[in-house]
């Protein structure tokens, strides 16, 4: 792995990080993912296109408080690295290793378990909804790309979002 990455096991250690260390970071990361992947398949141009996203979305939130969903959950795998998951990342995909995808018995992080697309944006307003009835303040962040809001369930997810307008959900497209 690489220097910075050997430092980094939870999205706590992000957040010492200066901006030139997080750019040398978002390279190893992705060093490390074509590596994995070349061994044992998966997903590789999707996870290689959210590395400084997932970055952010890590050193911005508080996880696992603040909620993240991947609406597509093969874009999870830099989530995955950086969430305690970094050391066990080699097993990707293989018998008794990480899954794939989000998977909320692997780890705490993984707050809904998907596969493919457009449920997020419903499956956070859910979040938000419960949170709210339950007095909470975490943030509830729903990633979706664009193609997944142009499916049916990706636009049916907004309907809703109209009447909760003065709730606090976020979605990144």
């Amino acid at each position: 792995m690489g220097e910075i990455l050997d430092k980094i096991n939870m999205p706590e250690d992000l957040k010492k990080l200066d901006i030139k260390q997080k750019q040398e970071l978002a390279n190893e990361i992705r060093e490390l993912i074509i590596d994995t992947v070349s061994k044992t398949g998966g997903h590789l141009s999707s996870n290689l296109g959210v590395v400084e996203l997932t970055i952010a979305l890590h050193s911005v939130f508080d996880t696992p408080t603040d909620k993240i969903i991947w609406d597509v959950g093969h874009q999870s795998y830099v989530h995955k690295i950086l969430t305690g998951r970094k050391d066990k990342f080699s097993t990707l995909r293989q018998f008794e290793g990480i899954a794939g995808f989000p998977k909320s018995s692997e780890s705490e992080y993984d707050c809904f378990d998907t596969g493919h697309s457009s449920t997020s944006i419903s499956a956070a307003l859910g979040m938000a909804t419960a949170r709210d009835l339950k007095g909470g303040k975490e943030h509830i962040i729903a990633v979706i790309g664009d193609r997944s809001i142009n499916r049916r369930y990706g636009i049916r997810g907004f309907k809703p979002c109209r009447i909760f307008k003065e709730k606090s959900y976020s979605y990144i497209k």
